[in-house]
């Protein structure tokens, strides 16, 4: 089994920064890519950033420039630095992970279970 545990949400005013951390334990064999999704209720879930083994790195429109991935390998983790956070922000952040694990032998979606940021204007 997988667990992807998030970390680091809370309020913020706008123009404010904060990180978040997920930290994916379990026999992972391998990872594909780590990335971050949001979504606010009524709407879907959308992608916000995601970086692969590679280093290659992906961004929504709307965060480039104010939002930056990140990962350690060595401890399996993926974090997201935001800046110049902005009420449209506000959001429910969820941790995925593209994970091969155990004796699966393929690439899998792992979530975790979500952590709310709230940007006050």
């Amino acid at each position: 089994q997988v667990q992807l545990v998030e970390s680091g949400g809370g309020l913020v005013q706008a123009g404010g920064s904060l990180r978040l951390s997920c930290a994916a334990s379990g026999t992972i064999f391998s990872i594909d890519a780590m990335g971050w999704y949001r979504q606010v209720l009524g709407k879907q879930r959308e992608l916000v950033a995601r970086i692969t083994s590679g280093g290659s790195t992906n961004y929504a429109d709307s965060v480039k420039g104010r939002f930056t991935v990140s990962n350690d390998n060595t401890k399996n983790t993926v974090y997201l630095q935001m800046n110049s956070l902005k009420p449209e922000d506000t959001a429910v952040y969820y941790c995925n992970g593209v994970l091969r694990v155990g004796a699966r032998p393929t690439f899998r979606d792992y979530w975790g279970q979500g952590t709310q940021v709230t940007v006050s204007s």
